[in-house]
């Protein structure tokens, strides 16, 4: 939370399902640029927030490769496995109502007429966040597809050197993470066809090179959020304190050309997603 800020409440002790007006959730595949916004909206006075994502709040009813043996060594490739993606698109997996209670016990906010609840969460359940939250608003999220595997390999490789579940046996690590990515971009591209009427997409590129006119779209999606800065320095996942910039260059370059080959595998069979949003085949 700013340290700037004036005035903290804390929906444990204000009745936040009567002051929330509005849900609006970040929708995105890992390593997308969705938790620096999720930090730039919680600057917000119109905002109630979590201190993480919406799934690792303390009573979320839902499935979590934390706590759901079904989902052991997905971690940050859920999508790559079409038993994993069965548990996080199942409906009855979920209790939306111990959810939302959680949710709002949990909240905070720097004004107590904050009237926009926000969390981030992945792709697979949008349907469900519709139908179960009042005035649902989202924000549709993607980012360049080898930029996401080679941040989703590095991640995962320093799980595994730290001895914790990864299940790729048999699977190079950047084909796990480009089904993932892949399920993630055809999920979205459906996502905005079912709920675009109401929400937003853009890319992380985007978000990057042109925060203000991002801002602007999302003011205009939901007219409460009218002081949303998101050219500031921020901290984000407490490993770094810096505006927004575009490391789309960096991380692909660390990808050899047996990796690109690898990803290129499974790509190819996701032109369509890869044409709808922008991106090429390298």
């Amino acid at each position: 939370m700013p340290a700037s800020a004036a005035v903290t409440c804390y929906g444990a002790t204000h009745d936040v399902a009567h002051r929330v007006t509005t849900h609006l959730f970040l929708i995105a595949p890992n390593n997308s640029g969705s938790t620096f916004l999720r930090t730039a909206l919680a600057t917000s006075r119109q905002t109630w927030n979590l201190l993480g994502e919406g799934r690792t709040a303390l009573g979320y009813g839902g499935p979590d490769p934390a706590n759901d043996r079904r989902l052991t060594g997905s971690n940050r490739i859920p999508a790559s496995r079409s038993q994993w993606l069965e548990v996080l698109s199942d409906p009855e997996a979920y209790d939306w109502p111990r959810t939302c209670k959680a949710w709002y016990f949990q909240a905070w906010a720097h004004a107590p007429r904050a009237s926009v609840f926000v969390t981030n969460l992945h792709p697979f359940i949008v349907g469900e966040l519709a139908r179960h939250f009042r005035n649902a608003r989202f924000l549709f999220l993607v980012r360049n597809p080898y930029a996401l595997c080679e941040g989703i390999c590095r991640a995962l490789r320093r799980r595994m050197q730290r001895n914790q579940p990864v299940a790729v046996a048999g699977e190079r690590l950047e084909t796990a993470a480009a089904l993932h990515v892949a399920a993630s971009l055809e999920q979205q591209r459906c996502n905005m066809e079912s709920y675009g009427a109401q929400g937003l997409c853009f890319t992380y590129e985007t978000l990057c090179a042109e925060p203000e006119r991002v801002a602007q779209t999302i003011r205009d999606l939901v007219p409460q959020i009218d002081d949303l800065n998101l050219r500031q320095r921020l901290s984000v996942k407490g490993r770094y304190n810096a505006v927004l910039t575009d490391m789309n260059a960096r991380q692909i370059s660390r990808l050899d050309a047996g990796q690109v080959a690898l990803c290129n595998r499974v790509f190819r069979r996701h032109g369509n997603a890869f044409d709808h949003f922008g991106y090429d085949l390298l």
